[in-house]
């Protein structure tokens, strides 16, 4: 039988509360939590049923061997399920913080299939790399050799990243080069810190750069150096740029002051988390402090901006999106935090146009789902005489990214891409058709998942140790 968690309360005799300082109070939580989170793990990690066929395993892009490090974890062999988490995953503490489990390893779970709660397999990899962390078994990269070949790497988000950590375990030299002032993409200035907390980001920024991985950071490519003296400097080039062209809705009112883009507006909230200096975010142009929001758009982002609207104070927070629930592109889970937060979601509507500038208002066309389309997908129809308009003070476009135009970005028209603009490879090798030169993640998939990005990144590096090995095969260690 599991045994119970039990919360364990702290004396503090002859001291109230308010004569404790702030860090001992702090303290005494993490001793609490710890506790409680060290048996809630074991005991979610014990309800595994080692199935013969571990569905969880086959659905998650990395293939991680979830249910041998569950079951380690227990029986308390912490570090045993950590190395085996590690294998196969260059960022376990970021995919058990926000990868959508939901859709993919805990979705699959054969508990969850029989109707019995699925186990939190992504809270349990999130404790056991947060405990490897805490007891220092994570330690920099450390090449048993050294080698001449260098890659040079573009765009310092997780596919770049993931690259980089399994290229310089071989000991080739690595340099990453990106356009902002951190590494980490996404993960550091378009995820919301309540979801991914900062300082997780910034310490494998760092356990990476002890380990030799070199930044080139404010480095723009194409305006501070070119992608073809990328070329002549490095032996191999990565494209990881990811996609942060925003799409456009093409609607009357579009260009009214109240509207922004979703990456602009969590990027502000973002930075100012750093305790950068963000001048939009002060004055209140990316800020939804005392405001009604209306955020348009059905992903996994939209649901970034509506959370940390709410937590920034907004009065009302609304999404708009053209389908019901059941067609949302974004995680379920995210739409029931948000719900619970205080966000109220408006189905089946779609905007039209923009009225009022400033203090946007929102004309909304009511929809109905209607004939599927080729993917079997129902198509949105719009159903004539239902317009109305949402108030609001601030509107977030989240529709989506779409890739930048690197080709003519990077002067290279050499450069490979799909009709749809990310960069061509092979499906395998992720090498492009200009030769030592490869691209992973959003950049060449469209926009997706970080653990997807990752899986990309590893395997690409693994293709460039392969070629460095003359076909043979070098080990990352």
């Amino acid at each position: 039988m599991a045994k119970q968690p039990m919360l364990k309360f702290v004396s503090v005799a002859k001291e109230t509360p308010e004569k404790r300082s702030a860090e001992e109070r702090r303290a005494d939580f993490r001793e609490i939590y710890a506790e409680y989170a060290e048996q809630k793990a074991a005991e979610q990690a014990g309800r595994c049923s080692q199935c013969g066929v571990p569905y969880c395993q086959s659905h998650c892009p990395l293939h991680n061997n979830i249910p041998d490090w569950l079951r380690l974890t227990a029986e308390g062999r912490l570090r045993e399920a950590y190395e085996i988490s590690q294998a196969t995953n260059t960022f376990p503490e970021i995919c058990g913080r926000i990868c959508p489990q939901d859709r993919l390893c805990e979705g699959n779970c054969v508990i969850e299939q029989s109707g019995h709660g699925t186990v939190t397999i992504g809270s349990v990899e999130k404790y056991i790399t947060d405990t490897a962390w805490d007891e220092g078994w994570v330690m920099p990269i450390s090449p048993t050799t050294e080698r001449a070949e260098s890659v040079g790497i573009i765009g310092a988000g997780p596919g770049g990243l993931a690259a980089a950590d399994r290229l310089r375990r071989a000991g080739l030299q690595v340099t990453v080069y990106d356009r902002y002032d951190r590494a980490g993409g996404l993960l550091t200035y378009g995820i919301p810190g309540f979801k991914l907390e900062k300082p997780v980001v910034m310490r494998r920024n760092e356990l990476l750069e002890k380990g030799g991985v070199k930044f080139e950071l404010n480095t723009d490519i194409g305006r501070d150096i070119t992608f073809e003296a990328l070329r002549e400097k490095h032996d191999f080039i990565v494209i990881a740029t990811g996609v942060y062209k925003s799409r456009e809705l093409d609607v009357a009112g579009h260009e009214a002051s109240g509207i922004v883009k979703a990456l602009d507006y969590l990027t502000a909230s973002n930075r100012k988390s750093f305790g950068d200096a963000v001048p939009d975010f002060d004055t209140g142009a990316l800020n939804a402090e005392g405001k009604k929001v209306v955020v348009i758009g059905g992903g996994d982002t939209a649901m970034d901006c509506v959370r940390s609207a709410i937590r920034q104070g907004a009065t009302s927070v609304k999404c708009l999106y053209r389908r019901d629930r059941a067609n949302m592109p974004g995680s379920q889970r995210e739409v029931q935090n948000a719900e619970e937060e205080g966000v109220e979601f408006v189905w089946l509507s779609a905007p039209k146009g923009f009225v009022g500038n400033p203090g946007t208002g929102v004309e909304v066309q009511k929809m109905r789902l209607g004939a599927p389309d080729a993917t079997g997908r129902q198509s949105p129809e719009v159903i004539e005489g239902a317009d109305y308009v949402e108030d609001a003070d601030l509107v977030i476009m989240a529709l989506g990214f779409e890739p930048e135009d690197l080709p003519t970005l990077w002067n290279c028209a050499d450069l490979p891409v799909t009709r749809w603009g990310t960069v061509k490879t092979d499906f395998r090798s992720h090498e492009t058709a200009l030769e030592n030169v490869y691209a992973v993640g959003d950049i060449a998939r469209g926009a997706s998942l970080v653990v997807w990005a990752i899986r990309d990144g590893r395997e690409a590096a693994d293709a460039i140790l392969a070629k460095v090995a003359g076909h043979g095969v070098i080990a990352a260690e």
